[in-house]
């Protein structure tokens, strides 16, 4: 019999348990963020406000540290600072993101299969709760998605056809294999460098091409180094910002709503100013002597059909088949109800 009654109170005992609430970790009084965005740009002020939002719930003790200009390494370097700890959230292109779950190389890794920032909003939206999920899958919620422009190549001297490329020493993120080696495989000349060398190894000469969007051109001036520009609208550049799950389970409630509500005016205003940050920052850099390659009609064919010969050597290497397959399903169909 008491063998019974211990076994009744144990029992209850584990009721009661199940129905307290948990003890998580502590809410933490730093909130640690990183990006390679320019210090005073629109996507280091967005993180800037975010952080606003956490210390406005977390009282005059709390802090909000926001490392711009890549400061914190690669976008490689980050992502393993967010796993161990060091950082807590990140706004990161694609070439961080992948770093997590290459599903997302979709959104950024396929040359010239998106036309406007509209079927990439298509794309993304159809597709966004399957890249948010693994994202979680693997410890991650995402704040906020936003866009930083259209890649254009920008050179020291004029270009124009994709053959002319062939004799360019053009950048490539370090750590980018796939890139590397489907680069050389159709015989360009790549060479792989950490973006805080970009600009050092344009004067000295070890690269003379880059891949850029206008509004980071114009920031670190790189138009004076590469004074031509091809205005083919090569791939978007595509990014997110997220936080550690363990970070975001700590938060309380309050503070976590807070954080959402800036996360969300944060993706507003990065998709607001995508539309005109292009132009603006093209038109100041040709008041300064940058030179456009418009993208005549016989230009735009040659890249697309260059473009279209590389999807088979994208697939699967670079971008997971299946997802692949996705986008060109969707974008096809998307296309096809928008002709006469």
């Amino acid at each position: 019999m008491k063998s019974i009654a211990l076994l009744c109170v144990a029992c209850a005992a584990a009721c009661l348990f199940a129905f307290l609430p948990r003890v998580g970790a502590a809410e933490p009084s730093t909130l640690k963020m990183s990006t390679i965005a320019p210090k005073g740009s629109i996507y280091h002020r967005v993180l800037q406000e975010v952080g606003e939002a956490f210390k406005g719930n977390r009282g005059t003790a709390a802090r909000a540290i926001v490392y711009p200009d890549g400061v914190q390494g690669t976008e490689s370097d980050v992502v393993r600072r967010l796993r161990i700890g060091q950082l807590d959230a990140a706004l990161l292109t694609v070439m961080g993101l992948k770093e997590i779950d290459a599903s997302l190389t979709a959104l950024q890794f396929m040359p010239m299969v998106f036309r406007s920032w509209e079927e990439v909003d298509l794309v993304r939206n159809r597709l966004r709760n399957v890249f948010e999920a693994q994202l979680a899958k693997k410890g991650f919620v995402v704040l906020f998605w936003g866009d930083a422009g259209w890649v254009h190549f920008f050179s020291k001297t004029p270009m124009a056809m994709p053959e002319d490329f062939k004799r360019a020493r053009i950048f490539v993120w370090e750590g980018d294999g796939p890139q590397m080696a489907l680069m050389k495989g159709i015989g360009y000349s790549p060479v792989g460098l950490p973006v805080a060398d970009m600009l050092p190894s344009l004067e000295t000469g070890m690269i003379d091409t880059v891949p850029m969007v206008p509004v980071w051109a114009l920031a670190g001036q790189f138009d004076r180094v590469t004074p031509h520009m091809l205005a083919v609208k090569w791939v978007p550049i595509v990014g997110a910002a997220v936080m550690r799950q363990a970070t975001f389970d700590a938060l309380s409630p309050a503070t976590r709503e807070a954080v959402m509500q800036a996360s969300a005016k944060a993706a507003a205003q990065l998709q607001a100013h995508r539309v005109t940050q292009d132009e603006e920052s093209l038109r100041a850099m040709q008041a300064r002597g940058l030179r456009i390659q418009p993208a005549t009609p016989e230009i735009e064919a040659a890249w697309r059909g260059f473009a279209s010969k590389v999807w088979p050597q994208v697939r699967g290497a670079m971008v997971p088949a299946e997802t692949f397959d996705q986008v060109q399903a969707i974008l096809t169909e998307y296309r096809a109800s928008k002709r006469p």
